[in-house]
């Protein structure tokens, strides 16, 4: 069952994040995976699977767990994670504009 997040507290009052890469909304799938939508309405999936193959992955180690994966969540428009890793989403926003699905390489 897919986990929802949106954006919590990321918006000051009367504010509109401008850029086009701020992601606005996650949805956590099965296989590491988020469905992500962006400000100007670009969507699509980033895949996280290979996560679990990688050799030294330093802060993403804890993605591993597929409990812990499942705890991200979005801050100022940025899909992180509680150890404070982050996927820079200007990155993931061209990729996912491109190919639509994406997989991201660690």
């Amino acid at each position: 069952m897919p986990i929802q997040a949106a954006t919590e507290a990321d918006q000051t009052p009367g504010l509109t994040p401008a850029a086009p890469w701020r992601v606005n909304a996650i949805t956590i799938l099965p296989g590491q995976r988020l469905a992500i939508s962006f400000q100007d309405g670009t969507s699509g999936i980033a895949d996280f699977s290979a996560i679990q193959t990688a050799r030294e992955s330093g802060i993403y180690e804890a993605l591993k767990d597929i409990a812990y994966f499942e705890q991200a969540h979005l801050e100022l428009g940025v899909v992180t994670w509680p150890n404070g890793a982050d996927i820079d989403p200007a990155w993931m926003y061209e990729q996912i504009k491109t190919f639509k699905t994406w997989s991201v390489p660690f």
